[in-house]
């Protein structure tokens, strides 16, 4: 058997452009390596802080997440993600300068989850900042306009300790931020009948969203999950 080289790493198909932060990232993180079950390869974005680029729109970083993305693919990745659901707004440029498929953000899912409900229900979104979370963000991940938009803003714990790039997370109390915000976007939205988590860092309070709105629950597991299995396809037999 003869085997084709070319790459200088092998056996992780999914490359991850991490913002520089220092936040703990707990397991169901994106950040957090335990959360998957295939090897990923991880790229840091030096200067991309989570206030930069949530609260300030990513500004002046499209060059350095176009530059880490190139290493990422020149290293041997097959493709490309990030672990910000505000990264959207890259989606087009990094796509064009890379040449392999790329899936900048969880929002992405939410057409998708659309197409899967019942006529009469739609997906909700759960956003870590809904006040910065843009129309063009929305846009640029194909998210549906008028689509019912939630957020952990003015909780106790999640937005502040994740944005404010805090060395210490109180875990039970975000949680019940993510929770809470779940259950109100759906009070206020009868017709939701999925969420769609917008946030890298919503990923370990998916099942007790799921517990506590009956409702399924779509993150960047899931997602990242999915564009694994297309880069790299299980041999059966």
């Amino acid at each position: 058997m003869k085997v084709q080289g070319g790459k200088a790493i092998y056996g992780a198909s999914v490359g991850i452009l991490m913002l520089e932060a220092r936040f703990p990232r707990i397991p169901g993180d994106m950040g957090n390596a335990a959360s998957w079950d295939f090897p990923v390869h991880y790229k840091i974005v030096r200067g991309a802080s989570p206030d930069r680029v949530v609260r300030r729109n990513a500004e002046g970083l499209l060059p350095d997440f176009i530059a880490a993305a190139q290493e990422l693919v020149a290293d041997g990745v097959d493709g490309i993600t990030t672990n910000c659901g505000f990264l959207s707004i890259f989606q087009h440029d990094i796509a064009k300068a890379v040449g392999v498929p790329v899936a900048t953000s969880s929002l992405m899912q939410t057409a998708m989850v659309n197409a899967l409900l019942p006529p009469g229900k739609r997906a909700g979104i759960l956003t870590i900042s809904a006040s910065t979370l843009t129309p063009a963000h929305l846009e640029a991940a194909g998210v549906p306009p008028g689509t019912p938009i939630g957020t952990t803003e003015g909780g106790r714990e999640f937005t502040r300790a994740i944005l404010g790039n805090e060395l210490e997370l109180d875990v039970a109390a975000a949680e019940a931020d993510n929770v809470e915000a779940a259950r109100q976007l759906v009070s206020d939205n009868p017709d939701i009948g999925a969420l769609v988590l917008e946030c890298t860092n919503m990923g370990p309070y998916a099942q007790a969203i799921r517990e506590t709105t009956g409702l399924p629950v779509f993150s960047i597991p899931n997602f990242v999950s999915w564009f694994q299995a297309g880069l790299a396809p299980k041999r059966y037999g």
